[in-house]
């Protein structure tokens, strides 16, 4: 079978499932409804051979409805075919259901994202957090979150302070000669 009987197969039999189709750069994107995700992705996992889950991500919309959605890549090691599904889910739900029993490298990148970006994975054999600590009451890669980030107090655990940005090591120069000059990684900090 090749990439795009494969897909053309799993439209066929996912028709009513996908929302939206779309090809670009021989990639594929697929649409569904996050209720659906657990039978697309067994169907994708065991039927059409997309044995490699590459990667999860989440993109926040701000100010739109719904306003989160996450992205799964997939790819097919023997046939060489990438496959994106994508959902979209709303502020107040805020969760879908596990793919870690289907790829268990999910379960690395589902609590990243409950972790930065506060989306829960009903399911999820250990959903707690990776980079913050437990308790920590905000979610850091939400747009709603300040850069300098936020006053946080945990007492005998942990506690945050808003950073300072002006002058600070990650603000670029206006102007300048050259991106050389502009970017903060590549300059020496003045004493």
């Amino acid at each position: 079978m090749t990439g795009g009987e494969l897909l053309k197969s799993l439209s066929g039999v996912l028709g009513a499932k996908i929302q939206s189709r779309i090809e670009f750069r021989r990639e594929t994107s697929f649409t569904i409804q996050p209720e659906d995700l657990r039978e697309v992705a067994k169907f994708c996992r065991t039927e059409l051979s997309f044995d490699y889950l590459i990667d999860i991500s989440s993109v926040d919309n701000l100010g739109e409805e719904p306003r989160f959605e996450i992205v799964y890549e997939l790819y097919s090691m023997t046939l060489a075919v990438h496959l994106r599904l994508k959902l979209a889910i709303s502020e107040e739900i805020c969760a879908v259901e596990t793919v870690s029993d289907i790829w268990p490298t999910a379960n690395w990148h589902e609590r990243e994202i409950y972790d930065m970006m506060g989306i829960r994975f009903r399911g999820h054999p250990d959903l707690r957090r990776i980079l913050m600590w437990e308790g920590y009451p905000y979610f850091p890669l939400r747009k709603d979150f300040p850069l300098a980030g936020k006053s946080s107090e945990l007492p005998e655990v942990a506690f945050t302070r808003p950073a300072p940005l002006e002058g600070g090591p990650f603000v670029t120069i206006a102007g300048g000669k050259d991106a050389i000059e502009r970017e903060p990684r590549v300059r020496t900090p003045e004493n």
